[in-house]
């Protein structure tokens, strides 16, 4: 008989990947200009299927930004109201870290809150052992009086509950904040969205998720899995079995064998990427011809969180560096890529000086891109931004007046003009 042989594995380039990604993140042309609704925000919450969140605020909210880079100058209490209010449109989990995902896609995410023993870090791990009382009463006071935030839950409790004196809780937790993370990371408690400080307001998860969730049964590990990396593959258009898995913070393992399943459903295909070697694509992903996009990204983007995608992608070797001592920063504290086209050109160091009502550019890089056009881009994306966050204009300089970076004086002519 004669030898069966197995279909060619397609090829791309890395241009191609590149775009494709670009497409799949709704980041290949250039942000709509009309005003954006609940809808649009919706949509993009779709598209991405997780938003990190994180409580820096030197730019602004880590989770606000994906929504800007795709939407423009949206209103941020549209999140808030989806949030907030019931019946709730998005609710907190550790997806990707802690982020916002859909109520249905908390339900995909129940194994992890069971399997807290070896999904959960030490301190939120212990908990059960170390404050078992704790944790009763916690959970019969957000019973009685949720939602609560930790501040309010460790000034009725804390002192009938103050700490042993051999523990050492990390970033100043008190026993009422741990004993919660412990409640919310295992699903006995959920949050019922963030006060004006961004601290989360802690309630049963009852009176969180909406009803028609609630009721729906929990599907068990694989499934769940499964549907995960079918939404993670989806939102990156192409990618290796490591951003995949990183998506949701999966094992590699169980990662593979859903790709293996999808691959059989016809969902997903391997391909080779020039330059950057095997993969997977989603097979509804495509490639545009082109890509337009002119926007900064937050560090917390789903396009750039997998920083050896990042890499191998748009040839950027890129890091946040809010933990590195200052004098071994190589872009600076709180850096945001700048997407142009389907190129990262430049890394800016941005903070939002809201004392005096300007957006401060205290280092700026161009790491790809023409030399003439970047700064001018740059110029107008940053003043965007700025009115964006309400300030009055863009200053490239710290307070002390210093800057840094090959960009600093092409930006700050191209300001100027």
């Amino acid at each position: 008989m004669p030898a069966t042989t197995s279909p060619a594995v397609p090829h791309l380039t890395l241009a191609q990947a590149r775009r494709t990604a670009l497409r799949a993140a709704g980041l290949d042309r250039a942000r709509p200009g009309g005003p954006a609704t609940a809808r649009h925000v919706g949509a993009v919450v779709d598209r991405l299927g997780v938003v990190q969140i994180d409580s820096v605020n030197v730019f602004a909210r880590a989770h606000l930004v994906p929504l800007y880079a795709r939407l423009g100058a949206f209103d941020p209490a549209l999140v808030d109201q989806a949030a907030n209010r019931s019946p709730r449109r998005l609710v907190e989990a550790w997806a990707h870290m802690a982020s916002f995902v859909r109520p249905e896609t908390y339900r995909l995410l129940g194994w992890r809150r069971e399997r807290y023993l070896h999904e959960a870090w030490g301190m939120v791990r212990d908990v059960p052992l170390q404050h078992a009382p704790e944790v009763e009463d916690i959970r019969t006071l957000l019973k009685e009086e949720g939602p609560l935030t930790a501040q309010q839950v460790h000034a009725r409790l804390g002192a009938e509950h103050p700490p042993r004196p051999d523990e050492v809780w990390g970033w100043n937790w008190t026993v009422s904040k741990s004993v919660l993370e412990y409640l919310f990371f295992t699903g006995q408690a959920a949050s019922a969205g963030r006060n004006g400080a961004f601290e989360r307001r802690y309630d049963l998860v009852e009176r969180v998720l909406p009803r028609e969730v609630l009721a729906q049964p929990e599907p068990d590990e694989p499934d769940a899995v499964r549907a995960l990396v079918a939404t993670s593959i989806a939102a990156l258009g192409v990618g290796t079995l490591r951003c995949v898995a990183d998506y949701f913070r999966l094992r590699q393992a169980p990662a593979e064998r859903a790709l293996a399943e999808l691959r059989e459903e016809g969902l997903v295909e391997p391909v080779v990427v020039d330059g950057w070697g095997k993969g997977w694509r989603h097979t509804g992903a495509t490639v545009p011809r082109t890509a337009s996009a002119r926007t900064l990204l937050s560090p917390f983007d789903p396009l750039v969180w997998e920083r050896t995608r990042v890499e191998a992608l748009f040839g950027v070797r890129y890091r946040i560096e809010i933990y590195t001592p200052a004098p071994k920063r190589v872009w600076g504290y709180y850096v945001l890529p700048f997407l142009l086209g389907d190129r990262i050109v430049a890394l800016v160091d941005l903070k939002a000086d809201r004392q005096d009502g300007v957006l401060r550019v205290t280092a700026a890089h161009r790491v790809d891109g023409p030399a003439e056009r970047v700064p001018e881009e740059l110029a107008a994306e940053l003043r965007d931004a700025a009115a964006w966050l309400g300030l009055g204009d863009v200053v490239v300089a710290d307070r002390d007046g210093r800057s840094r970076g090959d960009l600093v004086v092409p930006l700050t002519t191209a300001l100027a003009r």
